[in-house]
């Protein structure tokens, strides 16, 4: 026997092992919460001098258009009144920033899809209030309906890399204000059971909504799994209270709802040009929402949202997709988890109406350093087109995908002796001299490897011959096999009915 054949021999016994090491789990290769802040775009000195810039914008020159309630309820915590403004003492935002939570549950309403959120975790979700969508048989925009927000519900439920729906747009069917927060809502509740979030227009319709919701799943249950998050701007920029959004916030904090307030100003119209300016402010805001959370529940579950948008300064036009977007967003990201606090930031704000080239590239930059900057909720990051004015299914389809790439970035390379393969390497070399269908690559094949369902690796030849679709066309196709699916039945037809005996449900009903 050679040496060669004799070292053949004695590793053949540890192939086996290798094979049991190595069998392919039943996992995801890219889950949702990966580990972020591999991207730092500022030094600890610069998120310090942003901090402290932010902390003098709100101790001198403080905030306005405080409504008298608030006013009262902040100066018994500290604050001062100067003239027309309240300004907010470094000790009072300190201490609300020490009372908030780094980390909290967003409950689904099916308590198995609830999420962790904060601390390094990466999770991609949706938002937008878009008021038109891609057609699915024309490709021309067209006006929303509450039928295709129901439609986006039922849609992004299966899909595996979005970890939260909020209602991304709006159904402009609805007449007034009231049947629109109602109906927004009856939609989510029917169409997923995955954390959910909407926005509420006026205070008074929080209560009656959560009747509604407690009418399917029972009284008292949403206060025992509070699975709709509200989305609120109850600070205006510049650095100014909107009054009917705080009300809307302190209803939503009585009910138990777990709050996102958003900053969203705009660079050089409602915000400094200057990136780093812009920062400060838009923290300064961002905290002032914290502080009026603060003084009223101390420590109440709120995601530290500050977006920071941009404009063309040539055309005053909102910005969704570019180089500044994707460095500011993820820069708040970072300074967010600098404090301890939830982040929340943008991505895939696209300006293209197509899914074409400008999409495809808007897209990943933004959502990519998002994540690698470690935005705890990304938002905005699925299916929203048109500078967030459009919509599109099958963009969830090719976005869908896109997060599971990114996913996958972030997951990076484990290291140990089992994925080094010392012996497989030297299995391989003396003797077939490649991998394929090596014990070692069929363990790796399913665990550390994603195949997207819409993206086309063919060969051309074989591309040309299944009709050279491209990925709007591939989309589109699947899109119509499952929005063809019946109702999922989230919502059995008793419940609906006695929602439907007492509010005014316009989606048709439940089968």
């Amino acid at each position: 026997m050679t040496d060669i054949e004799a070292t053949k021999r004695r590793r053949s016994g540890r192939r086996e092992k290798l094979a049991q090491r190595s069998a392919p789990p039943k996992e995801n290769p890219c889950p949702p919460g990966q580990q972020g802040g591999q991207y730092r775009p500022l030094s600890d000195a610069d998120c310090q001098n942003i901090y402290d810039t932010a902390l003098r914008l709100l101790d001198d020159l403080g905030m306005g258009e405080v409504p008298d309630y608030l006013r009262d309820q902040l100066v018994a915590h500290g604050a001062r009144v100067k003239g027309d403004r309240v300004q907010l003492p470094p000790a009072l935002v300190q201490k609300a920033i020490a009372a908030a939570p780094g980390r909290f549950t967003l409950n689904g309403r099916d308590p198995a899809r609830s999420i962790e959120v904060g601390g390094d975790r990466v999770h991609f979700g949706t938002g937008g209030a878009a008021v038109q969508i891609l057609d699915v048989e024309t490709g021309d925009y067209r006006p929303t309906t509450l039928q295709d927000l129901y439609d986006f519900t039922r849609l992004q439920d299966g899909l595996d890399n979005v970890s939260w729906f909020t209602r991304c747009c709006v159904a402009s069917d609805m007449p007034g204000e009231w049947l629109l927060d109602l109906n927004t809502v009856y939609a989510l509740l029917r169409g997923t059971t995955r954390p959910v979030a909407t926005s509420f227009t006026l205070a008074e319709h929080v209560s009656p909504i959560i009747d509604m919701v407690e009418l399917a799943d029972g009284a008292g249950s949403f206060q025992r799994n509070p699975w709709i998050k509200a989305h609120i701007s109850p600070v205006i920029s510049p650095m100014r209270f909107g009054e009917d959004a705080v009300a809307v916030a302190l209803e939503c904090i009585r009910h138990n709802i777990p709050i996102s307030c958003i900053t969203a100003a705009q660079s050089g119209a409602t915000a400094p040009a200057t990136l780093a300016g812009f920062l400060a402010q838009s923290l300064a805001e961002t905290l002032a929402s914290l502080v009026m959370v603060h003084v009223y529940a101390p420590g109440y579950p709120m995601v530290f949202s500050n977006w920071p948008l941009v404009i063309d300064l040539r055309t005053g036009a909102f910005c969704g997709g570019g180089g500044e977007i994707s460095v500011m967003n993820a820069a708040s990201a970072q300074i967010s988890n600098w404090l301890g606090l939830v982040s929340g930031v943008a991505s895939s704000m696209t300006d293209a109406k197509a899914l074409d080239a400008q999409y495809g590239m808007e897209k990943g930059i933004s959502a990519m350093a998002a994540g690698l900057a470690g935005g705890n909720l990304v938002y905005e990051s699925a299916g929203m087109s048109a500078s967030l004015l459009g919509a599109s299914f099958e963009a969830f389809l090719l976005d869908n995908d896109m997060l599971a790439h990114i996913y996958r970035a972030l997951r990076g390379v484990e290291v140990s002796q089992d994925t080094l393969g010392y012996d497989a390497i030297v299995d391989a070399v003396l003797g077939e001299g490649h991998f394929l269908g090596g014990m070692q690559t069929m363990g790796a094949m399913e665990r550390d490897y994603f195949y997207p369902a819409m993206a086309d690796r063919d060969a051309p030849i074989t591309w040309s011959e299944k009709g050279r679709q491209d990925a709007w066309s591939r989309a589109n196709a699947q899109v119509r096999d499952l929005l063809a699916k019946p109702d999922p039945g989230y919502l059995d037809a008793a419940a609906d009915k006695r929602i439907r005996d007492k509010f005014d449900i316009r989606l048709g009903a439940a089968g």
